[in-house]
């Protein structure tokens, strides 16, 4: 029998990043590029995270630099080395 340390990646929320484009606009998208949306303000994106991650706190990585929404990108790509590089610097900061 075998024994899972964690659930499948399926069974785990998905983490966000959330940060402003370049027009202003707050973005906030899934790691997988497979949802997400422009908002209004900051407060709008993060309600948005909140209502596809069941209110699971530590779900986004807020992106100080300019983030462009992808919605071009086929679901079984993988993240945009770009934004996954910046992810990981802002992760060693904090």
């Amino acid at each position: 029998m075998k024994n899972e340390a964690e659930p499948p990646s399926c069974l785990r929320p998905p983490i966000f990043v959330i940060g402003q484009d370049s027009r202003g606009r707050w973005v906030a998208q899934d790691l997988t590029g497979t949802r997400g949306g422009l908002f209004v303000n900051r407060a709008e994106a993060l309600r948005y995270i909140r209502s596809e991650n069941g209110n699971r706190p530590h779900s986004f990585v807020t992106i100080t630099g300019i983030i462009e929404l992808d919605i071009t990108r086929p679901q079984d790509a993988a993240p945009k080395r770009q934004l996954s590089v910046e992810i990981e610097r802002q992760l060693r900061v904090a």
